[in-house]
C-alpha cells in the first residue's frame, strides 16, 4: 500500500461524510460521482508529488509539531518590492538568514491583471506567477533553496473569489452556464437586494455593496470585496474540487504553509451575514483532511480577522482540527491602542483570555503586516475606563496620523468613513513609533526603544513571530504611491513601498537607527531561541503591577521561569519586585535595573548556579 493509500484510508470516511453533508441537496448519485472525481484528483496529485517533498512529508509526520518550535522566526514580504523578482529574492536569502529568518511568507505573487489594485488578491491564474516576478520554475527553485537552508515558505491561497479576468470568469461572461454556476449570478437585482439587507459591506466607501452588474452577459454577480473579485460558489461541488486541485498544485511546488485567505466568507446563505457559517468549518476541515492525505508536510494558516470569540473555532475541536495556525490580529491592534493610550489594561485582559486557550492553538504574532490597522477593540471592556467606541477610534486615528498634540506618529487613514467616525490606519512601524520623525538624539532613543519593545512583546508571546520586511531597518513611509494612478486610491501602499537596500546597509553600524534595530532584533531572536520558557506550550499568566502603563507576563516551561516587563507609558517607571534580586537580565546578562525607561522592557529569569 502506498503512503497516500494508507493516509487516504484513514480519512476517507470522515471526508466523504462531510462532503455528502455539505452537498446534501444533491441527488445521492450526483454526490457519489462528485466525491469519486475528488478522490481521483487527490490520488493524481499524490502521485505527482516529488520524492524530496515526500521525504519532507514523512519527516513532518514524525514531528507533527514542527511549526510550533521557538526556533522559528518569520518574515512577510512582497517579492517585487523587496527584491524585484523571485530570482532576486533567492539572491537575498543570506540577508534574511543573517537576521535569523527561517519562515518566509511570500505575499500574493500569482498572476493578476493590471488595474486590479487590491494587492494581488484578484487571481487570474492559480498556476501562473506574475510574469514580472518570474515563472513557476523560478518559484520552485526559490523554495528548493529555502528548504536547503532550513527555511519554510508560506504562500497566499485566495479561496473566496477569483479575479474577473480568470478563465472561469471570462467563460461566465461569455454566457457559459457551467461557469456562471462557479459564481453567484442573478438575472436581476431582486435576490442581490435581499442579500444586501443582512450582509455587511466590507469596504463601504471604496467598494460599496456586495454585487456588481456584468454588462457582457447582462447579469449581476456577487462581489463581497471589490467589483473585480467574484465570489466563488462553494454550493457547487465542482468549485470545491477545482479549488482543491489548485491548492494541491501549489503544495506540489513545495509550499510548506498555505495561507487560506478570507476564510470566514467562503459560504453564502441568504438571510445571514454570510460570515462564519457552519459550512465554512466543514470546508476548512475537508481542506485539512485532504492535506493530511496528499501532502501531510503542508499546514494551513487561516486568515481570520474576527473578534476573539469567532476566531478560536477555526482551530477546530481537538479531535477534528481545522487550521494549524491563525493570525492574532486582535492583539496587534490592541498593542497599537496601548501605544497611543499608554494604558496596558486592555492588552493584559486579552492576554489573560489567551492564556486560557489550549497550548495547541498556534497564533501568528506580529507588530505590523501588509494591511491596515483596524480598530476592532473590545469596546465593552474599554467602556469601563470611559473609552467609548466612536470618539476612541477618532482619537486613535488622530494620534497615529500625527494630529494629536504630542504624537510623534505620521500615518494615514484608510477607508475613512466620516458617517461612522471610523477609519483604519496605515504607515510603517518606524513612522508609527516616531523613529521616522525624531529630530534629536533623545527623541530617537525613545522611538527606537518603543520599536524594539513592541517587537520584544511579540517575541514574548506563544506562537510564531512574524516580522514585516523593512521593520528591521526602520523602513520609512513611501509617499511615491501618490504619483502612481494604480496605487493612489489605496493608502496601504504607504507601507508597501520598495525596500530601501541603501538604508539596510547601515544595519552593520550600531550607531545608526538601522543598526540599533537590526542588531537589537537579532539579539532578541537569539535569546528567544536559547531559553525554554519561550516554548509554545509554556504556562503563561500576567501579574499585578502598580501602574496601568506597566505590563507583566510570566512564562514557565522546562524548569525555567521568565518574567517579561514592559513600560507602555511615556515616563520612567520603577519595578520594585521582591523576587527580582535573584534574577538576571537575559539580554545583558546583568542584574536587572529597578527602573524601566519609557518604552522600555526587560526579560528576566532566575539566576542559575
Amino acid at each position: 500500500m502506498t503512503d497516500f493509500a494508507s493516509r487516504f484510508s484513514r480519512i476517507r470516511d470522515e471526508l466523504q461524510w462531510l462532503f455528502f453533508e455539505l452537498y446534501a441537496y444533491l441527488p445521492m448519485e450526483e454526490r457519489t460521482r462528485s466525491f469519486s472525481l475528488l478522490a481521483e484528483s487527490l490520488s493524481a496529485f499524490a502521485a505527482e508529488r516529488s520524492e524530496p517533498l515526500k521525504q519532507l512529508d514523512r519527516a513532518r509526520e514524525a514531528q507533527p509539531d514542527w511549526y510550533q518550535s521557538r526556533q522559528l522566526l518569520g518574515m512577510c514580504l512582497y517579492v517585487k518590492e523587496f527584491a524585484g523578482s523571485l530570482r532576486g529574492l533567492q539572491e537575498k536569502l543570506s540577508y534574511l538568514e543573517s537576521l535569523g529568518v527561517n519562515y518566509l511568507h511570500l505575499m500574493p505573487l500569482l498572476d493578476t491583471v493590471d488595474g486590479e489594485t487590491d494587492g494581488g488578491y484578484a487571481v487570474s491564474n492559480f498556476r501562473r506567477v506574475k510574469p514580472e516576478l518570474g515563472t513557476m520554475e523560478d518559484l520552485e527553485a526559490l523554495i528548493a533553496d529555502c528548504h536547503a537552508r532550513g527555511m519554510s515558505c508560506c504562500m497566499d491561497f485566495v479561496m473566496n473569489h477569483t479575479g474577473s479576468s480568470h478563465e472561469w470568469a471570462r467563460r461566465a461572461k461569455s454566457g457559459e452556464r457551467e461557469y456562471q454556476d462557479y459564481y453567484f449570478f442573478y438575472d436581476n437585482w431582486d435576490i442581490p437586494n435581499e442579500f444586501e439587507k443582512t450582509v455587511p459591506q466590507v469596504f463601504p466607501t471604496t467598494a460599496p455593496g456586495s454585487f456588481t452588474w456584468v454588462p457582457e452577459c447582462s447579469k449581476v454577480v456577487m462581489t463581497s470585496f471589490y467589483p473585480y473579485q467574484w465570489d466563488l460558489n462553494y454550493r457547487n461541488p465542482a468549485v470545491f474540487r477545482a479549488m482543491m486541485e489548485n491548492l494541491l498544485y501549489l503544495a506540489n511546488r513545495g509550499i510548506d504553509v498555505i495561507r487560506i485567505d478570507a476564510v470566514p466568507y467562503i459560504w453564502k446563505q441568504m438571510g445571514t451575514d454570510c460570515r462564519n457559517l457552519p459550512q465554512v468549518h466543514s470546508i476548512v476541515r475537508m481542506c485539512r483532511l485532504i492535506c493530511e492525505a496528499v501532502c501531510p508536510g503542508v499546514i494551513l494558516l487561516g486568515e481570520v480577522v474576527m473578534a476573539p470569540e469567532k476566531l478560536a473555532p477555526y482551530f477546530g475541536p481537538t479531535e477534528k482540527p481545522e487550521c494549524h495556525m491563525l493570525y492574532n490580529a486582535t492583539t496587534m491592534c490592541t498593542l497599537w491602542h496601548t501605544v497611543a493610550t499608554h494604558d496596558a489594561r486592555l492588552l493584559r485582559h486579552q492576554l489573560d483570555v489567551l492564556s486560557t486557550l489550549p497550548t495547541s492553538y498556534v497564533f501568528l504574532n506580529y507588530v505590523r503586516c501588509h494591511d491596515d490597522i483596524g480598530w476592532g477593540l473590545d469596546y465593552r471592556y474599554l467602556a469601563g475606563f470611559g473609552m467609548q467606541e466612536v470618539p476612541h477610534k477618532a482619537f486613535l486615528n488622530a494620534w497615529f496620523a500625527g494630529e494629536y498634540p504630542g504624537s510623534p506618529s505620521r500615518g494615514e487613514r484608510y477607508n475613512d468613513d466620516p458617517r461612522l467616525g471610523d477609519a483604519r490606519m496605515c504607515g510603517t512601524t518606524a513612522f508609527l513609533t516616531g523613529v521616522g520623525t525624531a529630530q534629536d538624539a533623545a527623541a530617537m532613543d525613545q522611538a527606537l526603544r518603543l520599536d524594539l519593545m513592541l517587537h520584544a512583546f511579540i517575541l514574548t508571546q506563544s506562537g510564531l513571530p512574524i516580522l514585516y520586511a523593512g521593520d528591521e531597518v526602520a523602513q520609512l513611509n513611501d509617499d511615491a504611491y501618490r504619483l502612481d494612478p494604480l496605487k493612489v486610491e489605496d493608502s496601504r501602499n504607504l507601507h508597501r513601498g520598495m525596500f530601501d537596500w541603501q538604508r539596510a546597509e547601515n544595519r552593520i553600524n550600531p550607531d545608526t537607527p538601522q543598526g540599533r534595530l537590526f542588531q537589537g532584533l537579532r539579539r532578541l531572536v537569539q535569546v528567544r531561541r536559547e531559553n525554554p520558557a519561550f516554548a509554545v506550550n509554556a504556562v503563561c499568566h500576567t501579574i499585578d503591577l502598580p501602574s496601568p502603563s506597566l505590563l507583566g507576563l510570566v512564562r514557565e516551561a522546562e524548569g525555567q521561569t521568565l518574567c517579561a516587563l514592559f513600560n507602555c507609558g511615556d515616563e520612567p517607571a520603577g519595578i520594585h519586585l521582591p523576587w527580582a534580586e535573584n534574577t538576571i537580565d537575559l539580554l545583558s546578562g546583568e542584574t536587572p535595573s529597578d527602573v524601566l525607561p519609557a518604552g522600555g522592557f526587560v526579560w528576566m529569569a532566575e539566576k542559575t548556579h
